[in-house]
Formats: structure tokens, sequence, C-alpha cells
């Protein structure tokens, strides 16, 4: 098996030969799911707290304040909420098994900025496109060298070369919103999450046979365990045409899935079971320092009690075709504009800042 030694950037603007060299439609993702199912198992758990506190030393903080400095944009005028949600998709470990070599190197593949408004009855999650150009902003990397400004870098490529500080800045220079907090789910982490819960029922739609993953499946209702999952949220080249756009539509089905496998649990009555679940969703976490344990994690849990998952809407950042790379895009403006000015004011946020040119909509 060859080794993958392509840098994290070219890796992130990878697509095989039968995408490549065509504009790819920005995708709507409905993955607020990840903090939805994060949300749910940490509030199951902060009911049992006395016995979770052992589970604090597997959630990883990030000193952001720390990194970050004085230099940022203010704070919601309300009590309103601000969150950075990451999907990391790591290419080392399982994950580097399955795509097809132990590489060293993560990537943000999911970047959600969730605003809960005041009251916190419903939230909006902005999906900012992984091909998105951005200018990143001077920032530190998680060792503290600084890493001057760039324009027009890709905004997954943030993550992969310069860590979780690096994205949050760009993302606050880029709309102005001062992110509260940051929450990173490692998709690795759910195998054992899954074989915790006892398995994820999924519909496959039509057959799949990839032969880097040995993922081989059939079409129909299909019960996967731990392995199985992470070859099917990693999947690729069994399913159309080998791009990106198959495998997003395969993650936001099994999250989906997945989301209502641990609703069916009784958290509560099996105490040991729900150990299980609280410790595979804490090992695949990582945080800001404020929210870094279980205590910290369950209050923030329960106060978002009241947010009805029927109730959020998913928005992608409005974005057009980049003019002089029609595989990447650009923010849409004013569109765009308007979009972040409505989160910053904690508003009602304006139909014409949904319309998003490069998807028609």
């Amino acid at each position: 098996m060859s080794q993958d030694i392509r840098t994290p950037e070219t890796r992130s603007a990878r697509g095989d030969s039968a995408s490549r060299g065509r504009a790819r439609k920005p995708r709507r993702t409905g993955r607020i799911v990840l903090l939805v199912l994060l949300v749910l198992v940490l509030a199951a758990g902060g009911g049992l707290y006395w016995m979770y506190s052992s589970l604090d030393s597997n959630i990883k903080g990030v000193d952001l304040d720390k990194a970050l400095g004085d230099n940022r944009p203010q704070k919601l005028p309300t009590r309103g909420q601000n969150l950075l949600v990451l999907g990391s998709d790591s290419r080392a470990g399982a994950n580097g098994e399955l795509a097809g070599g132990n590489v060293s190197g993560a990537r943000s593949d999911t970047a959600l900025v969730v605003h809960i408004p005041e009251g916190r009855t419903q939230a909006t999650a902005v999906s900012i496109p992984r091909d998105t150009l951005v200018t990143r902003p001077e920032c530190a990397k998680s060792d503290g060298e600084a890493v001057p400004s760039a324009k027009r870098v890709m905004f997954n490529s943030v993550y992969a070369q310069h860590g979780p500080a690096c994205v949050v800045k760009t993302v606050e220079a880029m709309s102005g919103v001062r992110l509260d907090h940051y929450l990173e789910i490692d998709f690795a982490g759910f195998k054992d999450l899954v074989d915790a819960i006892g398995g994820v029922t999924v519909d496959v739609k039509q057959p799949i046979k990839d032969g880097a993953s040995g993922l081989d499946l059939q079409a129909g209702p299909q019960k996967l365990d731990g392995t199985q999952s992470l070859a099917y949220v990693r999947t690729r080249h069994g399913i159309g045409d080998g791009s990106d756009l198959g495998r997003i539509g395969l993650q936001q089905q099994f999250l989906t899935a997945l989301l209502s496998e641990v609703k069916k649990q009784d958290l509560l009555g099996s105490p040991t079971k729900s150990y299980k679940i609280a410790s595979s969703a804490t090992k695949a976490l990582t945080t800001d320092s404020s929210l870094a344990s279980l205590k910290a994690l369950s209050e923030f849990a329960r106060s978002m009690n009241g947010v009805d998952p029927q109730n959020m809407e998913t928005i992608m950042l409005p974005v057009a075709y980049d003019k002089k790379d029609p595989n990447r895009v650009v923010s849409a403006e004013p569109n765009a504009t308007q979009l972040w000015k409505a989160i910053r004011e904690d508003a009602e946020i304006p139909a014409s800042a949904k319309k998003s040119p490069a998807t028609g909509g």
C-alpha cells in the first residue's frame, strides 16, 4: 500500500480524477446533529455527575483565550451564545488506516458557527464550506509559534496546518462574530461510541463495496458496529463518482441515525451503559478550556435543554464560485455581510442573507 505524501492542504483540496477540474457544488450540511448528540449524551451524564467525575481527564482543553489575546470582536449585546463546532477527520490511527494509510495530520471537514439567541429555545448553524478562500489573519499555532497572515487560503487548510486557535481567529476575522466556545469532535471517537450503544442501523441506499476499507454492504437497512460505522463515514471509493460529495451525504445520514439510536437508550436507567457512552463521547471531544470539565459541559448542556432540534436552522455561508479558480468559492456579498451582522446583533437573519449564488439558492 503506497503512502500518501501530499501536504495537508493538498490532501484537503484533493478530488478523485472523476471530479477534479470541475466546479464542485457547495453542500448544505445538517451536521448540527454533532452538537445535538453531544448535548444529549452529556445532559444525561450530568444527572449522574457523581459517577462521572473520572471522565474529566478524557476531555481535552485548548486555552484559546491565551492564544487569541484581547484583539477580538465584541461579545453579543445579549445573553446569546456563539459556538464554533468542528468535526475533525484525523488522518492517523483508525481513520488513517481506513483512508489508505496511517498518515499524520487532521482536517476540519465540518465547520459550523452555531448561534444560540437569548432565551435558548432555537439555534442557527452557519456552515462554512471547506473550499472557501479566506484571508487568514496573523495567529498563533498550538505550540505558540506566530503565523503571518495570508490571503486566498483555503479554509479547510487552516486547521490542518496551524490548529484550532488559528481557525477561531480566522472565523472571527471573516465574520466579526465573537466565538464564546469551541467544540471539536473526532470522527474516530464514534467507533467506541457506536459499540457502546450496541450499533447503529442505517438505511443503505445502494450497495457499497470499498476495497480500501473492506466495507461491503448490501442495499437496505443494516446494523453497523463501530468498525463498520467508521468505514461507512470514511468511504469515498464505494459510492458515486468517488468525490467528497457522496461521503458527506453518508456522514449526515449516519450521524442522524446515531442520534436517533442514542435517544432510544435508557441512559439514566443503566448507569454502566451510560458511563460507557459518556466515556466514548468525552474521549472524542476537545473544547475550549472553560468547557473542559464534565461539570462545565453538563451545565452548558442543561442550559440548552430548551433548544428543540426540530427548530434548528442550518444555513450555508453565502458563497460564489471564485473567478480565478472555479473549484473554490468565496463569500458572496452583500449576503454574507448581512448574515454575520444579524448574528452579531442577535437579530433575525433576513432571507436575502441566506441566498448563496453558488447553489442558485
